[in-house]
């Protein structure tokens, strides 16, 4: 299910979203659809609306995990542009023919990090200490054999041998930002995010951060969908590469490609 669309989505539009069919008739060049990894919300609302302000163009931000967003846009949903939190799931897009060719681009890094309640204490990532420091704590994260928050969770955690003794205490959930609720509302005592989650999150902090080594490298693809390329597309493509936009990014947490590890 789509987590978010933003204020600029029409009743008849936002319906064809859900439904998944194409929009019929001419879609105006300044009327840009973006799908978009569910991460990605907090940095890519402020980016949006610093780019219609500069522009004129309207942004349509649909957010949902990966997976949900790639199969929708294979059957044919009527976005412009994807930003995927998984180059598997580019892959797959690219497969079925989706992608506009020569175009897709790796555009962000991130961090897996272990978080709490606020006022949880900091807990050491080696098996010894993740026994004792969760116990019997639930642990939020995304679904692990599809969602790649989840993926890199599972990695990360069997990585450090504790996957399957803290498997009984996960509770999976459809993408990192349903996780990050879980935790903030206090719901689940710990969970498994990204650490752009969680700096948008004030409920909850940060008690560990998970070795980049411990989990596949984590990268947001970008890339302009067959068929929908508009110069107006185009452009709020080329902002995202933008210093204004990577200051954004940052800001969230995020790393630069070239900077990702």
């Amino acid at each position: 299910m789509l987590q978010g669309i933003s204020r600029h989505v029409r009743p008849a539009f936002m319906l064809a979203l859900v439904l998944w069919f194409p929009v019929t008739g001419t879609v105006r060049a300044d009327q840009i659809t973006v799908f978009a990894a569910a991460s990605l919300k907090t940095a890519l609302d402020e980016i949006a609306a610093d780019f219609e302000t500069e522009t004129g163009h309207e942004v349509t931000l649909a957010f949902a995990g990966t997976p949900v967003l790639a199969r929708q846009i294979s059957q044919g949903a009527p976005a412009d542009l994807f930003l995927s939190a998984s180059s598997d799931w580019m892959d797959w897009v690219e497969d079925r023919g989706a992608l506009e060719p020569g175009n897709r681009k790796d555009l962000l890094g991130n961090a897996l990090v272990l978080i709490g309640h606020n006022g949880n204490v900091a807990i050491e990532l080696d098996k010894v200490s993740l026994r004792a420091g969760l116990a019997e704590a639930r642990i939020a994260i995304a679904l692990a054999d599809a969602v790649p928050a989840g993926i890199y969770a599972k990695a990360a955690l069997t990585h450090l041998g504790v996957w399957e003794a803290l498997k009984p205490q996960l509770i999976q959930t459809d993408n990192a930002r349903a996780a990050l609720a879980l935790v903030a509302l206090e719901e689940a005592p710990f969970g498994i995010v990204y650490r752009s989650d969680a700096i948008a999150e004030p409920r909850v902090q940060v008690v560990a951060t998970f070795p980049a080594a411990s989990h596949p490298k984590i990268v947001y693809p970008m890339a302009l969908l067959r068929g929908r390329v508009t110069r107006a597309a185009q452009t709020f493509a080329d902002y995202l590469t933008s210093d204004v936009a990577h200051r954004v990014f940052e800001h969230q947490g995020f790393s630069l490609i070239d900077e990702a590890s």
